[in-house]
């Protein structure tokens, strides 16, 4: 580990430590219904075109459904997904939302 790695983990670890009564340190932004919808038997997730907050977001969207139908992914069910297709600056929007307001 690098001497900025390092020290990376020292203050995560200090932040974790002082909140031992914490499990998790993220919380699913979509609710316990939608949490409790399972996956087919053998459902292997799809390999998502990352959106990273630079290109359209509708497109992303778009192309987001389509993998995920090609995998007999449908509904309710893509909320669990969507996280997969997000990286960099829209992963950041996605983790900095209220806990659990999507429902579909």
């Amino acid at each position: 580990m690098g001497l900025m790695s390092l020290s990376k983990f020292k203050a995560v670890k200090a932040h974790v430590a002082g909140d031992s009564y914490k499990t998790h340190l993220y919380k699913k932004r979509y609710t316990k219904r939608i949490d409790a919808l399972h996956m087919r038997l053998g459902y292997q997730p799809p390999r998502f075109e990352q959106f990273d907050g630079t290109s359209n977001p509708k497109q992303q969207i778009a192309h987001s459904i389509k993998t995920c139908s090609n995998t007999g992914t449908k509904g309710d069910r893509l909320v669990k997904q969507f996280l997969r297709s997000l990286k960099g600056i829209a992963f950041d929007w996605y983790t900095d939302l209220a806990f659990e307001p999507i429902d579909s």
